[in-house]
C-alpha cells in the first residue's frame, strides 16, 4: 500500500502544479513576461518559443500561451510557433519524466502485475493512446507530458502522436486569441468563454469517456495475458 500511496502522491503534487496557475498569481506573472517577449521585436518568435518549452518543463499550463501565440503573431504565424514550442515542450518534459521518474516508479511498482499491464498496454498501443488523449484538451497538458514519460511508449510515437493531437484544440485557442484586445483578456479571469471553447471542452469530455474505455480494456487484455504467464 506504501507504494501506491507514494504514486498517487506524485500524481496529487503534479495536478497541484496545474491549479497553482489559478490561485497564486501564475497568469497575472506569464502576461508580464508576454508582454516583454512582444517588445522584442524580430526576436519575439524565437523568445515565445524558447518560454513556451520551458513553462511546460515547469507544469505550468499552456492555454495561456497558446492564446497569447494567436495574440502576438496572428493566426498563420501564431499556429506555427506555438506548434513548435508545445512540441518541444512536451518532449523536454516527456525526457524528463523518462530518465527522471521512470527508474523510481518502477523500483516501487514495477513488480506489480497491474502496472506491468497498464505499461504493456501503452508500450503496445502507445501513438494511438497518446493520440486520444492530446485529442482530449480536459486531461492537463502537463501531467500527461510527464505521465507518459513514466511509460514504455517510443519517443517517435508520442512527439509525433502528440503534435497531431494537440493541433485541433491549438488551431481553436490560437484562433481565439487573435480576436483579443489585449493580453490582459486573455486568461479565463479577464473573458467570458466563447461557444466555440464550450464546444471544445464538450468534445473534450466525450473524448475523455472513450480514453478512459479504451485504455481499460487494453489494460485489462494485457493483465490477462501476463496473468495467464505467470
Amino acid at each position: 500500500m506504501t507504494r501506491w500511496w507514494k504514486l498517487i502522491a506524485l500524481v496529487v503534487v503534479a495536478a497541484g502544479l496545474v491549479l497553482a496557475a489559478k490561485y497564486f498569481g501564475i497568469q497575472e506573472a506569464l502576461q508580464k513576461v508576454l508582454q516583454k517577449i512582444q517588445d522584442l521585436g524580430p526576436w519575439a518568435p524565437l523568445a515565445y518559443i524558447v518560454f513556451y518549452a520551458v513553462s511546460c518543463v515547469l507544469a505550468i499550463p499552456g492555454s495561456v500561451l497558446t492564446l497569447a501565440g494567436g495574440f502576438l503573431f496572428g493566426i498563420g504565424r501564431g499556429i506555427i510557433f506555438v506548434s513548435i514550442g508545445a512540441t518541444l515542450g512536451a518532449t523536454l518534459a516527456f525526457l524528463v519524466g523518462r530518465h527522471l521518474l521512470r527508474r523510481w516508479i518502477v523500483e516501487k511498482v514495477g513488480s506489480n502485475l497491474k502496472f506491468q499491464a497498464l505499461d504493456e498496454a501503452v508500450a503496445r498501443e502507445g501513438w494511438k493512446i497518446v493520440l486520444l488523449v492530446r485529442l482530449c484538451p480536459i486531461f492537463p497538458f502537463p501531467v500527461t507530458n510527464y505521465g507518459f514519460g513514466i511509460t514504455r511508449v517510443s519517443l517517435k510515437d508520442y512527439v509525433l502522436a502528440s503534435w497531431i493531437g494537440m493541433t485541433p484544440a491549438m488551431l481553436v485557442l490560437v484562433y481565439i486569441g487573435s480576436l483579443a484586445s489585449s493580453l490582459a483578456n486573455l486568461g479565463a479571469g479577464g473573458r467570458a468563454r466563447t461557444p466555440l471553447e464550450w464546444t471544445l471542452y464538450g468534445v473534450g469530455l466525450v473524448m475523455a469517456i472513450v480514453v478512459t474505455v479504451y485504455i481499460t480494456r487494453v489494460a485489462k487484455r494485457a493483465l490477462e495475458e501476463k496473468t495467464k504467464l505467470t
